[in-house]
């Protein structure tokens, strides 16, 4: 009996562990791989052995607005798929922005996310509803092993009550341990911050934090959100 009982358990396990498997294989393709096979403004370019961004885009403006139109800041790999401006020479970050560039004056200084797998990015709107800047975004994931439960990230309008330089981290991750890299950390509810990151992967990852690139966090940072009322809305809305 006791036997048959522990097999029952481990078979509910293994379940367990494989939809939590083929649940992150749903969200492993990134947004910059859907982008190209349904935008015709873009090019698809499969990645070859020894490829990386600085190789394939010298040009550090050109390498800004491919990665944040792909949403990832991760290293490449031979046989994904990233999106291309086709006109990308004779552009700028700004016009890839999936945001408003002008919405209804909100009065303060208003950090939008959009952690919509469609969206997935942030915009740094004036008090008078001008976008001011933006870029990518990677949330909570539907399930994270380490800690056995959701780690959706939590949706309203909030308020930015603690930040920290580039030397924040993490008091909980890796569980048992902390000590996670979060660079300049703006925590907005409970224990979830927007922060910097080098692994902004194109698709909702994280345990609820709101990635950025670091260099966007660093100006949220130091820059926007210096000195003044900020107000932070988190929606899933497109």
């Amino acid at each position: 009996m006791i036997a048959t009982k522990l097999i029952h358990i481990s078979l509910i396990s293994i379940l367990i562990l494989m939809a939590s498997f083929f649940s992150n294989l749903a969200y492993a393709q990134t947004y910059g791989s859907r982008l190209c096979q349904s935008n015709r403004h873009f090019d698809c370019y499969r990645v070859k052995q020894r490829d990386s961004w600085d190789r394939l885009f010298p040009d550090s403006t050109e390498r800004e607005i491919v990665m944040k139109v792909n949403r990832m800041n991760t290293s490449l790999y031979p046989g994904m798929l990233i999106a291309i401006p086709k006109d990308l020479s004779s552009t700028n970050v700004m016009d890839y922005t999936p945001l408003p560039r002008q919405i209804e004056a909100p009065g303060t200084r208003m950090i939008f996310v959009s952690i919509n797998p469609n969206v997935l990015a942030w915009g740094a709107y004036s008090a008078d509803g001008t976008l001011e800047n933006w870029g990518p975004v990677s949330a909570g994931r539907d399930w994270c092993p380490d800690i056995n439960h959701s780690c959706h990230t939590a949706t309203g309008k909030f308020s930015i009550y603690q930040k920290e330089g580039a030397g924040c981290k993490s008091t909980k991750f890796p569980v048992g341990r902390g000590g996670a890299p979060m660079p300049y950390c703006m925590f907005f509810h409970g224990g979830l911050a927007m922060h910097g990151s080098y692994e902004v992967p194109g698709y909702n990852d994280s345990h609820g934090c709101v990635r950025m690139f670091v260099p966007d966090a660093k100006w949220l940072n130091q820059e926007f959100t210096n000195g003044e009322v900020v107000s932070v809305i988190i929606t899933k809305a497109t």
